[in-house]
């Protein structure tokens, strides 16, 4: 019989980030994960506060930001690899009043200190950018992919780590304890992305998933060290490669990659991109995304040892290490949830 506080199921974004708290308040746990989705996978791993279609500040940015940045170097430090690329995120501007409204953005209390308020002209002859860039501040991307695997080699060499898909019929609630086959816990948290779908005591909460297909691009004539923001994203990876993304698609709920989203990423791409290019990787992953663009984080209403974590959407980086830490505080000390975040919502 193993005996640990507790059971993650799911090795994403919101397991991994959960565990890390776990962690640093020396807590035991086993994770438990088949690999079956990939949104964290696929990710872009951009934080950046703002959003660059309407100029507006991403929501809970700043306190966000305060909170994942030490967590992920603690990560760096615990797994010895590096996640954390500081890097500009630069806005390329269509027209005078894309501009305007930049700058009238600018002076928002909420925004002041994540755009600059001078536009940066372009010099690059590979894009096309009349009206120049606006950039924004404190913005990076997080290397989720190392992140990912660099975390479930660190459990499978402490023995945390089951490779396997959870079985929710060999559950069971007992008066002081979760019992799961061999290993009794105090709780467990349901981290599983879009798996939640399957998942008999959370399949009723209304997470949508939205499809996400993303490209990588060799571009040696390109040479850009920030990452570009216009119909799409043109993200640098090193060695001349690119990632772009990223499609939204809220029918298809395969993690297949299509044509179609290759299309609809190219035909954006060479609006403003003006140099030769191989397409040389595409991949795609269904987003755990809720109805009002909020995280799902709670108890279950009748089992008070299940928790839930997801619904992180696409703005996961971020979001994670900051809804991770609040489901901490709420099992641990009871500190209440927010509503905006709490599933007693719906």
């Amino acid at each position: 019989m193993i005996k640990v506080d507790y059971i993650i199921v799911g090795s994403g974004l919101a397991g991994i980030l959960f565990a890390e708290v776990l962690i640093r308040n020396n807590k035991t746990f086993v994770v438990i994960d088949n690999a079956s989705q990939q949104s964290s996978i696929v990710a872009g791993g951009l934080y950046n506060p703002v959003v660059l279609k309407r100029f507006t500040e991403v929501w809970r940015a700043k306190e966000q930001l305060d909170i994942a940045l030490p967590i992920y170097k603690n990560l760096e430090d615990l797994l010895k690899v590096k996640l954390d690329y500081k890097i500009p995120v630069k806005r390329l501007f269509n027209s005078v009043e894309e501009q305007n409204n930049w700058f009238i953005a600018s002076d928002k209390p909420m925004l002041t200190e994540f755009l600059l308020t001078k536009i940066t002209a372009n010099n690059n002859p590979h894009i096309k950018a009349n009206f120049g860039f606006g950039e924004v501040l404190q913005t990076g991307r997080i290397d989720t992919n190392v992140m990912i695997d660099a975390f479930k080699e660190y459990l499978i060499n402490k023995e945390q780590f089951l490779n396997e898909s959870f079985e929710y019929d060999a559950l069971k609630e007992e008066a002081n304890h979760i019992q799961y086959k061999n290993i009794e816990a105090s709780n467990i948290v349901f981290a599983e992305g879009f798996g939640l779908k399957k998942n008999p005591f959370f399949n009723h909460l209304p997470l949508n998933g939205t499809k996400g297909e993303l490209l990588t691009i060799h571009a040696p004539d390109l040479k850009i060290d920030f990452v570009l923001k216009s119909s799409v994203f043109l993200i640098p990876q090193g060695d001349d490669l690119y990632t772009v993304g990223a499609t939204y698609e809220w029918i298809d709920k395969t993690n297949k990659t299509t044509q179609k989203g290759k299309e609809e990423l190219l035909k954006k791409l060479k609006t403003f991109l003006k140099c030769e290019f191989k397409v040389v990787n595409q991949v795609a992953g269904i987003r755990p995304t809720v109805i009002d663009r909020r995280p799902l984080v709670g108890q279950h209403p009748k089992h008070k040892r299940m928790f839930v974590l997801n619904g992180l959407g696409t703005r996961g980086v971020m979001i994670a290490p900051y809804v991770a830490q609040k489901l901490f505080n709420f099992i641990e000390h009871r500190v209440e949830l927010d509503d905006e975040i709490n599933i007693t919502r719906f």
